[in-house]
């Protein structure tokens, strides 16, 4: 594997530190106000999707468009930043989900569900943004700090998850009594929100990371990469083990993690729980995924990003037995949830850690794009499968096909890791 500082060496200059300080401010900024346009917009995106079609079935493809949204703007969004910088993607990002609010408003003044899933596919583009920011905090970072500077993003993307549903019922008052039909005013208010996210960034990322780490590392802009992101990062990926080895293990715990999250209030809900429990039970897995983060990316800098990722792996394989097993504990599922977030934290900070540092700067935006389409993709198909064998079977047998998964993801990891002779550990100055 060719190894290559991630942008600076463990000792960056002083003008490095502060650029990279200003980044990771601007980014945790616009990841909250866009995980803020992000909540708002799919709190209530089923529902209204349901009213206007009639169908509870077609209420359904709400979530489906929104994440389909995010897995085809993953790919554009690393072309821009390839040829442009971080502020170019992100922007062409936080843009898609803006226009795709107002086409929201639109489609529900116009009574249409047609246009509004519609919208709903370019609203995606929060989410996409959003991942994509993770990354933008790694351009700039010394090895030894590149975990912990992209857990500080995603952790602030806990105050948007929490505080964005909370505003979507005020922001339908104020926006039927501006005028809009009812369920419109979220959506609106979102469109506001991935406006100033978009100004956040286009404002703020001055200089650009990734132009600044090209600059430093004696590097242009590479036009392969850019025009041709798909069969770059497949490339690369072929002479990169640990690259393939990290886009493994983000896309088995994203998968693991939504297929279980998804089904648990249909579980709950048919177990006789009430609303409030559910949410409960939601807010505390939640909590496991992003209030942690920075802890896990102290020791992914720490302990090496193989040792967190077979950790993440043991927690998602322990919140899979105890799903498996939960029958009607609500207290069981509770931690199963919880457990599961803490996985999942564990494999997409580790994991996307390890890959931007596997890969060189030439080829990296390409990597990371194809990273987040497929933890789209395996999401949305995850998500699919979940109601199947929900559906079909039971939630325990759901719970049991993704210990299996993600057991043999772990000794995959563990049998790869011994063969390359290291565990792969940042580098100390």
């Amino acid at each position: 594997m060719t190894s290559t500082p991630t942008t600076a060496d463990a000792s960056p200059s002083a003008h490095l530190r502060a650029v990279q300080r200003r980044t990771l401010i601007v980014l945790s900024a616009a990841q909250i106000v866009g995980g803020v346009g992000v909540a708002v917009g799919l709190a209530l995106s089923s529902v209204v999707v349901d009213q206007l079609s009639g169908s509870t079935m077609i209420s359904g493809f709400a979530g489906t468009a929104t994440v389909l949204g995010a897995a085809l703007l993953a790919l554009p969004t690393a072309k821009a930043s390839s040829k442009g910088g971080r502020r170019s993607g992100l922007a062409l990002a936080y843009l898609a989900a803006l226009l795709g609010c107002a086409i929201s408003v639109v489609a529900i003044n116009l009574g249409n569900w047609q246009l509004l899933l519609a919208g709903l596919v370019l609203v995606g583009g929060g989410s996409a943004g959003n991942l994509a920011a993770r990354y933008s905090a790694t351009d700039l970072s010394p090895r030894n700090h590149a975990a912990r500077h992209l857990s500080l993003v995603v952790w602030a993307a806990t105050v948007g998850s929490v505080a964005g549903p909370n505003l979507a019922e005020p922001a339908d008052r104020i926006g039927m009594e501006a005028g809009l039909v009812g369920k419109a005013g979220p959506f609106a208010f979102a469109a506001l929100a991935f406006a100033l996210a978009l100004l956040i960034v286009f404002a703020g990322l001055r200089p650009d990371p990734l132009k600044l780490a090209r600059e430093h590392d004696g590097r242009k802009p590479s036009t392969e990469a850019g025009n041709r992101t798909v069969r770059t990062a497949w490339r690369i990926l072929r002479t990169t083990p640990m690259a393939r080895q990290a886009l493994v293990m983000i896309a088995v715990s994203h998968t693991a993690m939504v297929s279980i999250m998804s089904m648990t209030p249909v579980k709950l809900h048919h177990d006789g729980a009430e609303l409030d429990v559910i949410g409960i039970v939601i807010s505390l897995h939640i909590a496991g995924m992003y209030v942690m983060s920075p802890v896990v990316g102290w020791l992914a800098d720490k302990a090496g990003r193989v040792p967190v990722l077979l950790l993440g792996m043991g927690l998602l394989l322990v919140s899979a037995v105890l799903a498996a097993t939960a029958g009607h504990q609500v207290w069981q599922v509770t931690v199963a949830l919880f457990v599961l977030g803490l996985g999942w934290s564990c494999g997409l900070v580790a994991g996307s850690a390890l890959v931007s540092e596997s890969v060189s700067i030439d080829g990296r935006t390409a990597v990371q794009g194809l990273s987040d389409l497929l933890m789209n993709v395996c999401g949305a198909t995850g998500t699919v499968l979940a109601g199947v064998i929900v559906g079909g079977l039971s939630y325990g047998v759901l719970g049991s096909g993704v210990g299996v998964m993600v057991a043999l993801a772990g000794v995959w990891l563990a049998l790869a890791a011994r063969r390359s002779g290291a565990i792969w550990r940042p580098r100390s100055s």
